[in-house]
């Protein structure tokens, strides 16, 4: 595709997601890269892979950026909540990246923000909300529901029918058996098996998945 066809992009959060981002938009080939925006202002004026950090959320101010479209290329759900809240106050679109090693299925629905990384599977008639993290060979099978800003982790894998609510966090290898629904904001800890519902803001964990009382420190 030639560089005058591509889209103007600028990703917001600098940090190691967002390098996986970067590497998934720039794979695509459809996506000219400005640069990163962050909060940090100790990362100002950094080069990340040869992009520059450009400054916070001032930069989407400006006039030079207004054509862009903008990824929110950071992990934690909440932060990315609160920054896609701000892109689309300044009315800036925001982009879909599906890196070209991902696979979607026939009927599969990808909402705006979306990212798939290298060897996710998104299978036929899913869906899948705004600004979701699908990481890299994680699996969502048929006819799976995927709620707003929710992430799952590299290996992640869901059974067919499976609905994952909006902010919610599977951890590393987490499976989930078919047809199981998993409320809003749940955090699912590494390598756990969901064999039942979950009820909004649990924490689960083990094989099979059990509430836990205490908060994780790391859902991978």
């Amino acid at each position: 595709m030639a560089e005058r066809e591509r889209m103007p992009l600028l990703l917001y959060g600098a940090g190691g997601h967002g390098r996986a981002v970067l590497d998934a938009a720039r794979a695509t080939e459809r996506f000219d890269v400005r640069g990163f925006v962050d909060d940090d202002a100790g990362r100002w004026g950094d080069r990340v892979h040869g992009a520059a950090v450009l400054g916070g959320l001032d930069v989407l101010r400006r006039a030079d950026a207004q054509p862009c479209a903008v990824v929110v290329s950071i992990g934690d759900g909440e932060a990315r909540r609160r920054v896609a809240r701000h892109v689309e106050a300044l009315g800036l679109p925001c982009a879909t990246i599906v890196h070209p090693q991902a696979v979607v299925g026939s009927g599969a629905a990808l909402g705006e923000g979306t990212v798939l990384l290298p060897l996710a599977v998104v299978h036929a008639d899913a869906s899948v909300g705004r600004h979701v993290i699908v990481n890299t060979a994680a699996v969502v099978e048929h006819d799976a529901v995927i709620g707003d800003f929710a992430h799952l982790s590299p290996g992640v894998t869901l059974g067919g029918g499976v609905q994952v609510g909006a902010g919610s966090h599977l951890g590393l290898g987490a499976c989930v058996v078919p047809g199981v629904c998993i409320g809003r904001g749940v955090t699912v800890a590494a390598g756990a098996v969901v064999v039942d519902d979950v009820a909004d803001g649990a924490v689960v964990a083990g094989v099979p998945a059990r509430p836990m009382r205490g908060v994780l420190d790391d859902a991978g």
